[in-house]
């Protein structure tokens, strides 16, 4: 059992699961009442004001942006996507990518914390006491904890937000969730803030930005060499195992 939990818990239910309830709540009030402001149409039609107030004010532009975008992942609000957009638009590729990666991992590890704070100790605790399928799970998990993370970080199939409450449901501790969080998000931040960072031509153009490019085998293929790499310490661990090694 991870040492960061706590042997018992005395907490009601309804105290243990505020964080959580609260994020849903946020969340589903955001997905009906911001889904048309966060859009890449408001960047695009509000882009001169933001650049002219990033140009007088550029220190409060970083806090500003990075406070925005930590609250809409920790609250999954709609526009992730165009905020790291944006983190490239204003800020460059670099340090918008930094700014954007920062921001990103601040908001997930709220919502993991949140998730661990309720659901996730109970759900751990459980998973450790079980027999059987759910017990080699678990332990299968926790062999390959670090492998795993990152794994589910760099597909891009991987709803974010998954990927930041299936580890506080597991067990995992805070430090190893942060810092897999953080690695692992730097190859599609880095391609979408790249991608924001050009957002200035396509404007010119009148064009939209391509948003599926993460997909292209010339940036697809990279990161799944990535994948294959964080995965094969798992493969060799199987293999050895069944070799009775």
């Amino acid at each position: 059992m991870d040492r960061d939990m706590p042997d018992t818990d005395t907490r009601s239910p309804l105290i243990r699961n505020l964080p959580l309830i609260a994020i849903v709540v946020v969340a589903a009030i955001g997905a009906f009442t911001l889904r048309d402001y966060l859009t890449f149409d408001t960047l695009r039609e509000n882009r001169e004001a933001l650049l002219a107030f990033r140009d007088a004010n550029y220190a409060m532009t970083v806090g500003v942006f990075i406070l925005a975008y930590v609250l809409i992942v920790a609250f999954s609000l709609p526009g992730a996507t165009v905020a790291t957009l944006t983190g490239g638009f204003l800020f460059a590729t670099f340090p918008g990518a930094l700014f954007n990666i920062t921001a990103a991992t601040i908001g997930a590890t709220l919502i993991f914390a949140a998730a661990r704070w309720g659901l996730g100790e109970k759900m751990a605790e459980k998973m450790n006491a079980s027999d059987g399928l759910v017990r080699r799970i678990k332990t299968g998990i926790d062999e390959n904890q670090w492998e795993m993370l990152f794994l589910i970080r760099l597909i891009p199939a991987v709803p974010f937000f998954v990927a930041n409450v299936v580890p506080a449901f597991v067990g995992v501790s805070l430090w190893r969730f942060v810092v897999t969080t953080f690695l692992g998000i730097i190859p599609g931040a880095v391609v979408y803030t790249s991608v924001g960072a050009g957002l200035g031509q396509v404007f010119e153009r009148g064009e939209t930005p391509n948003l599926g490019i993460i997909f292209e085998p010339q940036i697809l293929l990279p990161i799944l060499g990535l994948c294959a790499l964080a995965a094969l310490p798992i493969l060799l661990k199987a293999v050895r195992g069944k070799k009775g090694l």
